[in-house]
């Protein structure tokens, strides 16, 4: 299993991962099907609120538009994949994503 969480903003991959008050969190089965998937609303934008979440959600992988090296580092730190510089809608951001992991397989 591998859960994904994308901070976004209406359809899109949010332009801030520290800005974003809104996650949308999906986890795959080893073949990359959707198993479950969830929006989650935040109370206020915050990266340290929005690190704290991923680690209580057990993210595997995060896809990002744009995120401080504060945070990049810290989710690197604790085993997190981090994907930045992702500017598209979620459907297109998890396609992407789903190509890039299946070439590794």
């Amino acid at each position: 299993m591998t859960k994904v969480l994308i901070p976004i903003l209406g359809k899109e991959v949010a332009p801030r991962f520290d800005l974003a008050l809104e996650v949308f969190i999906v986890e795959f089965d080893s073949k990359w099907k959707v198993v479950s998937s969830k929006n989650v609303i935040l109370p206020e934008s915050s990266g340290e609120e929005m690190c704290s979440l991923i680690l209580k959600e057990n993210v595997d992988i995060v896809l990002t538009n744009g995120i401080e090296d504060e945070y990049y580092n810290y989710l690197k730190w604790k085993k997190v994949k981090v994907i930045d510089n992702v500017m598209d809608n979620i459907e297109n951001a998890l396609a992407f994503l789903i190509r890039e992991e299946r070439r590794y397989e």
